[in-house]
């Protein structure tokens, strides 16, 4: 077994329930819901493994039909321009053929979220209802928060307040919370207990509190959250999935309980969390526009997509049984970073879940759903990565059997959105080789069809011009909606700063984003290559503090961006003016990018324009009290240290914290006969040798420290240290 403190015990009986409150699943599950079991190929996944026949519900056949014919249609239109534009001379060549290929493929992907953001705008303007409050709850709820390597003032001040908020609500018996660790770190594993304790210890014997460290991070996230599910799951109808940074009103999470539960159909319904508490530029920016823009682009993709929707990894709830009985993931064969373990694991999930018969769908209106986002350009580029790896391993899934349509459409929407950067990429070369042939090389007089005049590879310049407006239009509509909906809704027009603040805010953050769009094309194009070349991306705790990356880093992960720029807008403006005023953009972008990636991470450039009133949003003028309390009840957890102290230390100072430390670890597993754990024996050498402990916080590395804390023996020798 694993780490386990104040687990439910599995002979404990609720009060409002004959259910057992903490037994496996093999307990309490019917014995034809089987458990999750690994395989070993996509061909292995039975299409009818707990098959739940849905009732009838209406799909949302006009709104596909509208999103997508409209997206064919557009591309088609814009397909047939494009052509039009480079056979002005007569029959393209090869290399014009190929632009018009890249050209379709980048066109569709930005007509897809424009005629989705159309139906988004027209589907918000009428308001549509939210799921009611429940008057009660006759299920129960696990509340299950990952964390990783996180900062423990802040994930346990969230714990603490969304406890209160839905306590207040009057059903807080109806749910329970668990702290799922999988931190590799000592210091942050014992600052866990340490939170952990003095939390329970406050709430008292009704805490409803519970922790859990895995000894090993088997499967990363889904694996921590497949672990709760076949241990303590089936003590749960459902379970609302959270990430570090997340936070949810009382309010949100009891009318996603009671969602769930007045549909017996539901396996997952999922919320659309706005960023908050951001202060840097580029977070300000982000911020902006998921609260501003964000929403026009969910609803549309949430009407048409139904009951076949997706599962985004977190502030959802899914019905636990459910994704037990369909959700057990494979390694997929052969080595990262296409096989192995599945990165993007919610996108299959919820597809697996959609197979099953059971659906998934979003409620993105529904207020009261919050997360944060990265501080900076770099940190972005960090998570977008391992992204970036997740998203293409599922073009090994896409094509497995019993998928729903829809489902396959999100897995070739989330491939697309990387594959769409190398492809803009490949469409500027194409074009600068293009412009080159038509400077410099010389034309074929005699071909094998009879012409008066030779053949130059030219374009039509009136026909392109206005190819590029109805691209840039095509591609800036969703931003525009999103700003038309915020002037003509009072309050957010307000709390925003007005009319004139809220459209400076959005030009604002359309040039930022114009000037950062080059630069993140290149950076994804970058990470595409390097999976296709069989890089694997690992898994980084990621970065969610203001504080700024040093400069020196940012030259270095910048240098040939800057490089790529400077080489490009020389090679542009010796070829053709022309060349390099339609270069401009991206050859600015990439010129700058040092100076804009330094800027995105500034705190004192995002609060200059906090304090003018300009890309602000509704929740920033007007703070969620949720997140008044959570911010102050992780200063308060601050000020207590938890986010400081070396764990040894910690340990060594409080034997309550040792005693309580030592009570959660499991008994000591066999080793393999001959096997030798290169760590515990250092680490036990060291502690041996050790006669006091600033010698052994000197001596003993990281994963020594962490084979000592799963060691009695060795803690109990820690703690006989002089200090």
């Amino acid at each position: 077994m694993d780490d386990v403190s104040a687990l439910p015990a599995a002979a404990r009986r609720d009060a409002s329930s004959d259910r057992p409150s903490g037994t496996a699943f093999a307990d309490a599950l019917p014995p034809e819901s089987p458990l999750p079991m690994p395989v070993q190929s996509l061909a292995a996944w039975d299409p009818a493994l707990a098959h739940r026949p849905s009732r009838h519900h209406a799909r949302p056949h006009a709104a596909r039909l509208l999103v997508f014919g409209g997206a064919i249609l557009l591309t088609g239109y814009g397909g047939w321009q494009m052509y039009e534009t480079v056979s002005v001379s007569g029959s393209p060549t090869a290399l014009q053929y190929v632009l018009v290929a890249l050209f379709l493929l980048t066109f569709s992907w930005i007509a897809l979220a424009f005629t989705s953001a159309i139906l988004g705008f027209a589907v918000l303007l009428r308001r549509p209802r939210l799921p009611p409050v429940p008057a009660g709850l006759a299920t129960r709820t696990a509340i299950l928060m990952p964390v990783y390597n996180e900062g423990t003032a802040r994930t346990f001040a969230a714990i603490e307040a969304m406890r209160e908020a839905v306590d207040a609500t009057g059903l807080g018996p109806a749910f329970d919370w668990f702290v799922l660790s999988d931190s590799t770190q000592a210091d942050a594993w014992i600052a866990e207990e340490r939170a952990f304790l003095a939390l329970r210890d406050a709430l008292g014997p009704d805490a409803r509190l519970y922790y859990r460290h895995r000894r090993k991070n088997h499967h990363r996230k889904a694996g921590n959250i497949g672990d709760f599910v076949t241990r303590w799951g089936g003590a749960y109808d459902h379970m609302l999935v959270l990430d570090a940074d997340s936070l949810m009103t009382g309010d949100s999470v009891v009318r996603l309980a009671g969602a769930m539960e007045a549909d017996p159909d539901a396996g997952i319904v999922q919320t659309l969390p706005l960023i908050i508490n951001r202060n840097t530029l580029f977070a300000r920016v982000t911020q902006f526009a998921a609260r501003i823009y964000g929403p026009v682009i969910a609803t549309g993709l949430g009407h048409w997509s139904g009951r076949d929707g997706n599962y985004w990894g977190h502030n959802a709830i899914i019905r636990t049984k459910a994704f037990a009985a369909a959700c057990g993931l494979p390694d997929l064969p052969g080595k990262p970073p296409f096989g192995g373990h599945v990165l993007s694991h919610d996108f299959v999930e919820a597809a697996l879940i959609r197979r099953a018969g059971w659906a998934v769908y979003m409620l993105p209106t529904l207020p009261g759903s919050y997360e944060e986002s990265p501080p900076s350009l770099i940190d972005v580029a960090v998570r977008d990565r391992r992204w970036a790896q997740g998203n293409l391993q599922h073009a090994r899934i896409i094509g497995a059997a019993g998928l729903k349509p829809a489902s396959r459409q999100h897995f070739a929407t989330g491939i697309a959105g990387y594959a769409a950067s190398p492809f803009w990429l490949c469409q500027l070369v194409v074009g600068i080789a293009l412009v080159l042939q038509t400077a410099y090389v010389k034309p074929e007089y005699f071909t094998t069809e009879f012409g008066l005049y030779p053949v130059f590879p030219r374009f039509d310049p009136v026909r392109a011009l206005q190819l590029f407006g109805l691209t840039m239009g095509i591609l800036l509509a969703p931003k525009f909606l999103g700003l038309l909906l915020a002037l003509i809704d009072g309050p957010v027009r307000r709390t925003c700063g007005g009319a004139g603040r809220l459209v400076a805010s959005c030009l604002i953050e359309i040039l930022l984003s114009a000037l950062i769009a080059p630069i993140a094309m290149v950076i994804q194009s970058g990470s595409v290559f390097s999976i296709l070349a069989g890089r694997d991306t690992g898994w980084n705790p990621q970065r969610r503090d203001d504080g700024s990356i040093p400069f020196a880093d940012i030259v270095r992960r910048h240098r040939w961006h800057t490089a790529l720029g400077l080489v490009s807008g020389v090679a542009a403006f010796a070829i053709a003016t022309s060349l390099f005023l339609w270069m401009a953009p991206t050859i600015l972008g990439l010129v700058l990018a040092i100076p804009i990636s330094w800027a995105s991470g500034q705190l004192a450039l995002g609060l200059a324009l906090k304090r003018r009133g300009l890309l602000m949003t509704p929740e920033e003028r007007a703070p969620p009290p949720i997140a008044i309390r959570a911010g102050a009840l992780a200063a308060r957890n601050q000020a207590r240290g938890l986010d400081e102290a070396d764990a040894l230390a910690a340990l060594h100072a409080d034997p309550g914290l040792a005693e309580a430390h030592t009570r959660m670890l499991p008994s000591a597993e066999p080793r393999p006969r001959g096997s030798v754990d290169v760590d515990h024996t250092l680490a036990q050498a060291k502690v041996v040798e050790a006669e006091t402990l600033d010698e052994a916080r000197t001596w003993l590395g990281p994963k020594e420290r962490m084979a000592l804390l799963h060691d009695r023996a060795l803690l109990d020798r820690l703690a006989r240290l002089a200090p």
